[in-house]
This record gives C-alpha cells, sequence and structure tokens, in this order.
C-alpha cells in the first residue's frame, strides 16, 4: 500500500445517506478475483443509464468536482461485506473517504486497502458539504498523523478516530503482512531468549 501521512485536495460531494455496497459496486462486476478494473464500474447504476450514456447530474459525472476525498452521506458502506466495494474506491483514484458513520465491516475493507475512512460529526459533515456547494475548488486537509480533518483557508477544523494499529499500518504503507516483516527482528529476538529459557 502507499504510505499516507496528509493529504491536500478538493473534494467531490455525495449527499446521499445509508450508500451500500451493491450501490458502490453493483453485484453484477464481482466475478473478478484481483483488484484491477473495478475503478471503471464504481456507482455504475448511478453514473449511467440503461443505454450506458452518462448520466449528467450525478456528482462524479460533474465536471466541476474532482479530488481525491469523497464527502459521503451518514452510513456509508452498509449492507454486504464485499472488498470490492474498497476497491472499486480506490481504483476510481479516491483516499479518503468522509461520512457522520461508518458500517464496521467497509471501514476494516477500507483500511485494508489503503482508503481512509473519515468519520465525523453530523454538523461537521453539513459544514463540508457547505464548503464545497459554495465553491467547488474548496481544498482540505486530512493528516493521519494529527488525526484531523480542516477546510484549508479556514479555522474550520475536526478530530477523528482511527485505530493505532491501523494508523501506524497506514502511515508506513504496511499490510498485514508487512507489518509482522517490521517486527521480524523482535520476533527472532523473543523466539531466541524463550529458547534460551527451556
Amino acid at each position: 500500500m502507499e504510505k499516507f501521512s496528509t493529504l491536500i485536495s478538493t473534494a467531490v460531494p455525495l449527499d446521499i445517506s445509508n450508500v451500500d455496497t451493491d450501490q458502490i459496486i453493483p453485484a453484477r462486476f464481482l466475478k473478478a478475483t484481483d483488484k484491477k478494473g473495478f475503478g471503471d464500474n464504481l456507482f455504475r447504476d448511478w453514473r449511467y443509464n440503461k443505454q450506458g450514456d452518462l448520466i449528467q447530474d450525478f456528482a462524479l459525472n460533474k465536471s466541476k468536482y474532482s479530488g481525491s476525498v469523497l464527502v459521503a452521506g451518514d452510513n456509508f458502506g452498509c449492507g454486504s461485506s464485499r472488498e470490492h466495494a474498497a476497491w472499486a474506491l480506490v481504483g476510481y483514484g479516491f483516499k479518503v473517504i468522509v461520512s457522520s458513520f461508518f458500517a464496521d465491516i467497509f471501514k476494516g475493507n477500507a483500511l485494508n486497502n489503503g482508503l481512509l475512512p473519515v468519520q465525523v460529526s453530523e454538523s461537521f459533515l453539513s459544514i463540508l458539504f457547505a464548503a464545497i456547494e459554495s465553491d467547488a475548488n474548496t481544498q482540505f486537509e486530512v493528516n493521519l498523523e494529527t488525526q484531523t480533518i480542516s477546510i484549508k483557508e479556514t479555522d474550520l477544523k475536526e478530530s477523528f478516530e482511527i485505530d493505532p494499529y491501523k494508523k501506524t499500518c497506514m502511515i508506513n504503507g504496511y499490510d498485514d503482512i508487512d507489518y509482522l516483516l517490521s517486527k521480524k527482528n523482535k520476533i527472532e529476538a523473543f523466539e531466541l531468549q524463550k529458547s534460551n529459557s527451556l
């Protein structure tokens, strides 16, 4: 995974609550077993009509919105446990998802794939949406070290929680195996001490 420390980016607003994983990546696209190509079908049934044409008024299709941050409504990632939802979001280019609540399994899948779920209060989420609506070029700063999200050029900021282990993994670009390998010397020293004491 890529290392994550601080991200400064504009954002795409998706002011819809209860977005489930089947809306993020429809079930008919789950046949592949690797992550390649999932981003092309992110929100497929919301981005395209039945004829395959772009639905112009959907947020991801509006040229004024861009960036690697998705600001979403409450209860994002509910529904099934498919990891493909995180694959699709990462494949599309998102690095941060902001919501006032995430489904637990989705949150875990996101973190395992280098996608940072930033949970904020409902009031701060409303502030973020308002900032984007006022100016689509508004920049946001997500600082994983300090666990804060802020609106650049303002004093508006809020803290967010993250599991300490997952924070360490994201900052260092580790998956679970990389993390264990980073502790190889300590593990070997422990095993040696244990064998010497027998």
